[in-house]
């Protein structure tokens, strides 16, 4: 399989001009910010966003200051959603490293974040790229009505399959969709290229949803996140939503009450799994997320082609295959 290494060579010189926008983005005058930016630089994670944004772009022409701007205002985006998240759980380390709420409490560690998103809309005002940040703001918009829909619905446990869809449309694939479509918009796309790129980025932000749902009812996976989270925090995933769609009435109580009651306990967590594995629900989500896949390559085959097209098709694989 093509690895991450093999899909950035395509861009190779473009991911260096972004790292140094990145770089001076993340400075600032305060001291206690400027240390924040600088270790978020240093524990940063496979920067797949900006990936996104510049091959992107580059199907359509040569990448930009535009798209610079607009690969840093998603990575400084998703950084700052990665220390609001880690504060809302009370998690102590991302990567393998403290969190920015471990090492500055959670006060700082909220306003770090604010800090970072206002960094992304101030480059983007500062340079007139309103359609940029009209379609981040959107993205923002959809990623919060997501979480508070999901939430809303797992209380009473009653989370359809097209709800799912939903969720995960707003809270996931709706930041790979604005990275494909403002990264098409940078170079110069016309509408219908940028509309294709982002009905992309929906598609093949959905799969690789689906396939971390799968890794979660995998003891043996191998995707470093350990399983059995969603059970145990009660998220109603398509594993388990197709469970509780093919068990009866009385399993369906059984299955609900196991969760709600005991949850956390490792039993619990290998019982539902194992119902799961019964009812061939990971066989099911597997089938849906092939299908996801298709649509986005669908999506892809519309656009010209060229060696950034093929490096994104690789990128969504990279993504969404690797593990399983």
């Amino acid at each position: 399989m093509t690895t991450l290494d093999d899909i950035k060579s395509t861009v190779s010189e473009e991911l260096t001009q972004f790292e140094a926008f990145y770089q001076d983005a993340l400075h600032s005058d305060n001291k206690i910010l400027d240390k924040i930016g600088r270790y978020t630089l240093k524990h940063k994670g496979k920067q797949l966003r900006p990936l996104f944004v510049l091959l992107s772009a580059k199907c359509f022409g040569n990448v930009n200051e535009s798209t610079y701007r607009a690969a840093t205002f998603i990575e400084l985006l998703h950084s700052a959603t990665l220390i609001h998240d880690d504060v809302v759980d009370d998690a102590s380390e991302r990567r393998g490293f403290a969190s920015i709420n471990a090492l500055y409490k959670n006060k700082i560690a909220v306003l770090a974040g604010d800090y970072l998103l206002s960094k992304g809309m101030m480059i983007a005002l500062e340079k007139h790229d309103y359609q940029m940040l009209d379609m981040i703001s959107e993205t923002v918009k959809n990623m919060s009505e997501g979480e508070i829909f999901q939430l809303e619905k797992a209380k009473r446990f009653d989370i359809s399959e097209n709800d799912y869809y939903k969720i995960i449309e707003e809270k996931t694939a709706s930041m790979i969709a604005s990275c494909c479509a403002i990264g098409a918009v940078s170079t110069g796309a016309d509408a219908e290229m940028v509309e294709a790129l982002h009905k992309f980025g929906i598609f093949a932000g959905t799969a690789f949803q689906i396939r971390d749902d799968i890794f979660d009812y995998q003891p043996d996976n191998k995707s470093g996140k350990g399983y059995g989270n969603d059970i145990r925090e009660h998220k109603m995933t398509l594993p388990l939503i197709h469970l509780l769609k093919e068990s009866s009435t009385t399993e369906r109580t059984l299955i609900v009450n196991k969760i709600r009651l005991s949850g956390g306990r490792r039993r619990t967590v290998n019982d539902i799994i194992r119902r799961a594995n019964d009812k061939h629900s990971l066989e099911y989500c597997e089938e849906k997320m092939n299908a996801f896949i298709q649509q986005a390559e669908n999506q892809l085959n519309t656009i010209p082609d060229s060696e950034a097209k093929t490096a994104l098709k690789e990128l969504m694989y990279y993504c969404i295959k690797r593990e399983l």
